[in-house]
């Protein structure tokens, strides 16, 4: 009864695709720029954006790290291949690195919040360079976020969420992983673990703290089908604080999504 609907693969690519058409179409823009990190949803995204527009006006920048996995660089090259789109790479390192040399940190910080900030800092770094580029071949920034990871703030604010359009945004992880069998995207790309690539052993799922399939599950629960926790916990079997958890992490994480507020005194006249 609450199980998480599959998606027609070909209604899904039709939409999507005049969505990405109408983007690119109403910006007079002459294509699109799009971080390719070699994870199933920037291979999603790009491969519906050629869908779209063609390959000759979709162009993939995988911006790399030390701490990028060497296979996701591989598969970052192997989709640019398989899609004929012009790529390019570029390493992050030096401009990381340079960046927290000048900010001057000091040791008054937290490793854990050391660590998240200098991830934060690499996905807006790629979000700069994106748009760096956008703005060299007049084209809008691809976004590759899904309704999962929109959902609980599960993206770096004006960093990977950083967009011009998100073309995945209303489908869930598990929903895509799907679409992109039926779209033949390649299968190591679609089972490897998700991960940003922020910092050393980096996975989505053990950040998250639950598997993408529960967390699915829970969210359509949740938020589409706004059941109360007794009804969830029943049918996943798992606890309030659960339950909670992700509920919280959903309304904290809304200002990532909203335009920044401004007061209204427009009416205060003298």
């Amino acid at each position: 009864m609450y199980t998480l609907p599959k998606l027609d693969e070909e209604k899904v690519n039709e939409e999507i695709c005049l969505f990405i058409q109408d983007k690119v179409s109403k910006a007079n823009c002459d294509g699109i720029v799009i971080g390719l990190s070699g994870g199933i949803d920037s291979t999603v995204s790009a491969y519906l954006s050629v869908e779209a527009i063609g390959c000759e006006n979709v162009f993939g920048i995988h911006m790399y790290s030390s701490t990028t996995p060497k296979e996701d660089t591989d598969h970052a090259r192997l989709m640019a291949r398989l899609l004929d789109i012009r790529y390019k790479e570029v390493n992050i390192d030096s401009i990381s690195d340079e960046f927290i040399k000048m900010a001057h940190r000091d040791g008054k910080y937290s490793d854990d919040a050391v660590q998240l900030a200098d991830g934060n800092l690499k996905a807006r770094i790629r979000m700069c360079l994106l748009y760096y580029y956008a703005n060299l071949t007049n084209s809008l920034v691809v976004g590759t976020g899904n309704k999962s990871e929109l959902y609980i703030g599960y993206f770096t604010k004006y960093g990977d969420g950083g967009c011009d359009m998100e073309p995945i945004g209303d489908i869930y992880k598990t929903q895509l992983r799907s679409l992109a069998r039926a779209w033949k995207i390649p299968e190591e790309i679609i089972v490897k673990p998700p991960r940003a690539g922020l910092w050393p052993g980096q996975t989505d799922e053990d950040e998250i703290g639950l598997s993408y399939e529960l967390l699915d599950k829970l969210l359509y629960m949740a938020i589409d089908k706004n059941l109360d926790n007794k009804t969830i916990r029943d049918s996943l079997n798992i606890s309030d604080d659960t339950i909670n958890l992700i509920r919280n992490k959903v309304i904290n994480s809304r200002h990532k999504i909203e335009v920044p507020e401004s007061p209204k005194v427009s009416d205060f006249k003298i």
